[in-house]
C-alpha cells in the first residue's frame, strides 16, 4: 500500500465510504478502521499532509454522495423494505430499531447514525422509505458526512505522525493494520453474501408507526 502511493489509498478510501453509505454491503465493510488506516498509511508520504487533507474533502464528497444514493434506494421502495429471517444485521428488528430512532429524533437522529456504523448504512434507506422530508435529510447526513470521515482520517494521519518518530515502528503497524482491513473486508464480504442467502422478510414501516418528518 504504501509503495503503490496515494492513488491507491484514494481509491479504496473512497469506495469504501461510498458503498458504506450507499447500499447494503457497505454495511459488511470495516468503513471506520479503514479511515484510521488510510490516515496513517498516508502519513508515510511526503506529500501526506497535503493528500490528507484532500482527500478528506474527497471522502465528505463520495459520503454525501453515497448517503443520497441510499435516500433513493430507500424512496423508491416505498413504505417496504426487505429484511432477511434470521439475518445477523438486516433483520426486523435492526430496521425497526432505525426507523424507531427516525421516528422519534428526526434529524439529531441522521447525525448520530453517521457514528454506528451498521445504522450508518440503514438509516440512509430508512430515511427514504419513510418519506423522511428530503432538504431536512440532505443538511443532517452533510453535517455528519463532514465531521465524520475527515476527522476518523486525520485522527490515524497524527497518529502516523507520531509513530513514524520510530523508524522500524511504522511498516510495522502498517502491515498489521492493513492486513487487519483485508480480513475484515474479506470476512465482511463472506457474512454478506450469508446474509443475503436467508430467506427475504418483508419490513412495512406502516406498521412500525413511522410518519413524516
Amino acid at each position: 500500500m504504501i509503495s503503490a502511493g496515494p492513488a491507491l489509498v484514494w481509491t479504496i478510501v473512497l469506495t469504501f465510504v461510498f458503498l458504506e453509505c450507499a447500499f447494503i454491503i457497505g454495511l459488511f465493510l470495516p468503513g471506520d478502521s479503514m479511515l484510521i488506516t488510510a490516515g496513517v498509511v498516508m502519513a508515510s508520504h511526503a506529500s501526506g499532509e497535503a493528500q490528507v487533507w484532500g482527500l478528506s474533502l474527497g471522502t465528505m464528497v463520495a459520503a454525501i454522495a453515497g448517503n443520497q444514493v441510499g435516500y433513493v434506494v430507500g424512496s423508491r421502495t416505498g413504505h417496504h423494505l426487505v429484511a432477511r429471517k434470521n439475518g445477523r444485521y438486516i433483520n426486523t428488528r435492526n430496521l425497526a430499531r432505525v426507523t424507531e430512532m427516525l421516528h422519534r429524533h428526526g434529524f439529531v437522529a441522521v447525525l448520530v447514525a453517521r457514528w454506528i456504523p451498521w445504522v450508518r448504512t440503514l438509516c440512509p434507506m430508512v430515511a427514504g422509505a419513510a418519506g423522511m422530508d428530503h432538504r431536512k435529510y440532505t443538511i443532517a447526513s452533510t453535517i455528519g458526512a463532514i465531521l465524520w470521515a475527515p476527522v476518523l482520517l486525520l485522527i490515524g494521519y497524527y497518529a502516523g505522525g507520531f509513530i513514524q518518530r520510530v523508524p522500524w515502528l511504522m511498516p510495522a503497524v502498517v502491515v498489521v493494520l492493513v492486513v487487519g482491513l483485508i480480513v475484515g473486508t474479506v470476512l465482511g464480504v463472506r457474512q454478506y453474501r450469508q446474509e443475503m442467502a436467508q430467506p427475504a422478510e418483508d419490513f412495512d414501516l406502516d406498521s412500525a408507526g413511522v410518519t413524516e418528518h
